[in-house]
């Protein structure tokens, strides 16, 4: 097991230094199409992992397209996957809603991260399903203290599915694109520097926060932009259950954003309970006194509350390591 372990790339996971680079890392398990890697799929190299590891392991991800309904299971904590180029290295399934097989949004998932302290950079995490195919999830996430750092996120409905409350992930430089409620679920989840693209008239989140979390999903620093062809009104997001949370502080955000910013699920009864909030949103899109009345704009005393340390409280104190 020393193998996996060499001190040099696990001094190089805690100062949170990037991994794009060209070689693996030393001690990496190395994937590659192409037979040069110890393995062909992510699954196997997932599967080779030592269970309950108290050390990180890294798994080195050559350039290509990998169709594989990935799993990490619950025991491979502490794994990182390191992908070549996040352009170039895609993990894509197509499972879907109403397929032959029966799926439904919370087994159609091209990837499943059920583990702790999972982390992720460089990849592109797909599901292929296609425009019509109805909820396709390209990533769920189960696990607490997940990291995604300048990856990529792209399918159509339901692409990040978030699913534990309780749970935190941390999302930095990552783009997503998708068409209906793309970005779902009951974690705490921050979103930094990143760029979220619509592709129709829909909603950007459905949160589905629970009475007791004090943290939804908040978005720092993003931009959000547009098909501007097939998504000209979209709303920042409905609640999927009552107490849902989502904020948006500092956030450039297109003219697709529709003036009214938030929708209710057509059920006023979630406009007295979701808590749906802006800061300083800037570009065409920012219309703070045409939003819902129920929604909220922060003042700056209030605004000082969302910072990671803040944000992601819970029974074990955790801070990403931020660029």
């Amino acid at each position: 097991m020393s193998r996996f372990f060499l001190a040099g790339f696990v001094a190089l996971l805690t100062t949170g230094e990037s991994w794009a680079q060209v070689a693996p890392p030393a001690g990496a398990l190395v994937v590659a199409l192409d037979g040069s890697g110890a393995y062909r799929t992510v699954q196997e190299a997932v599967n080779a992992v030592p269970d309950q590891s108290q050390k990180p392991v890294i798994i080195f991800i050559k350039k290509g397209t990998y169709r594989e309904k990935l799993v990490v299971p619950t025991l491979k904590v502490r794994l990182r996957l390191v992908g070549e180029d996040k352009d170039q290295t895609t993990i894509t399934f197509n499972d879907h809603t109403g397929d032959v097989a029966g799926h439904n949004t919370y087994n159609s998932y091209s990837v499943l991260v059920q583990a702790n302290e999972f982390a992720a950079e460089n990849i592109t995490f797909e599901n292929n399903a296609g425009y019509t195919a109805g909820q396709a999830v390209a990533l769920h996430v189960e696990g607490d203290r997940a990291t995604f750092k300048n990856c990529r996120m792209v399918g159509n409905q339901d692409v990040i599915f978030l699913a534990t409350d309780g749970s935190r992930q941390y999302f930095q430089d990552c783009y997503i694109e998708g068409t209906t409620d793309f970005i779902f679920g009951a974690s705490t989840a921050v979103f930094d520097r990143c760029t979220i693209k619509s592709k129709k008239n829909s909603f950007i989140t459905a949160a589905s926060t629970t009475a007791q979390q004090p943290f939804g999903f908040v978005f720092l620093n993003c931009k959000l932009t547009a098909d501007t062809t097939l998504a000209k009104k979209v709303h920042l997001g409905r609640p999927w259950r009552p107490n849902a949370r989502v904020v948006y502080l500092n956030t450039e955000m297109g003219a697709h954003i529709v003036p009214a910013g938030w929708e209710n699920w057509k059920n006023p009864e979630n406009e007295k309970t979701a808590y749906f909030a802006e800061y300083k949103s800037s570009g065409p899109g920012a219309n703070p006194k045409a939003r819902v009345a129920w929604s909220h704009q922060l003042t700056a005393k209030e605004a000082k509350r969302y910072k990671l340390k803040t944000i992601f409280v819970g029974k074990e104190a955790w801070k990403p390591a931020v660029k």
